[in-house]
């Protein structure tokens, strides 16, 4: 295969991997009834005036399955900790005992379960669109190559190793989401 080929394969190749990352990424904030520091992701504390992520103002843990622990590194971000969780509209409730925030994870209900899952099959529908895209631009790609002169035979190899990458990821992002459900409704 010519060069140019090898670049738009490889190109799409790194296009479907970050579709995988940030389905990836999506999934773990889907919480499944387990606590984990990854719920607390998106939170942004106010350190001093300027936006922060809580992780680098705090020490997050898990001391068992129902509770996540947020320890700052300094006892004033307490009150600033506590208000960010609750303007991240998480769901959570955190209790300040002076020294530490506690969060308690509260256990999910059938009608939770079920909305998570459908939130779930949301981020697989999302990454999937993202492999379509990624491929109906490669293939585009691919013919404005070959109107440039990139053999016919070449060109359809081309359009057939997109077509097996789409697939190959496209199972990917089912088994993603089989265990993510699958995590979920396990009670």
């Amino acid at each position: 295969m010519s060069e140019e080929v090898n670049f738009v394969l490889e190109a799409t190749r790194e296009s479907m991997e970050g579709a995988m990352s940030h389905l990836e990424m999506g999934l773990s904030k889907i919480r499944a009834g387990r606590a984990s520091a990854q719920m607390l992701d998106g939170v942004q504390v106010d350190y001093y005036g300027a936006n922060a992520p809580l992780s680098q103002v705090a020490n997050i843990s898990t001391p068992d399955a129902r509770t996540l622990a947020v320890q700052p590194w300094e006892k004033g971000m307490l009150d600033p900790i506590t208000r960010a969780i609750q303007a991240a509209n998480l769901g959570f409730n955190p209790n300040n005992n002076g020294s530490v925030i506690i969060i308690s994870i509260p256990p999910l209900t059938e009608e939770r379960r079920r909305d998570l899952v459908k939130r779930t099959k949301a981020e697989g529908e999302n990454a999937k669109v993202s492999l379509r895209s990624a491929r109906k631009d490669a293939n585009e790609e691919i013919k404005a190559l070959q109107k440039k002169g990139l053999p016919e035979d070449e060109a359809k190899g081309a359009i057939e190793k997109i077509q097996q990458l789409t697939d190959a990821y496209s199972i990917k992002v089912d088994k993603h989401l089989e265990s993510k459900e699958k995590e979920i409704m396990t009670v």
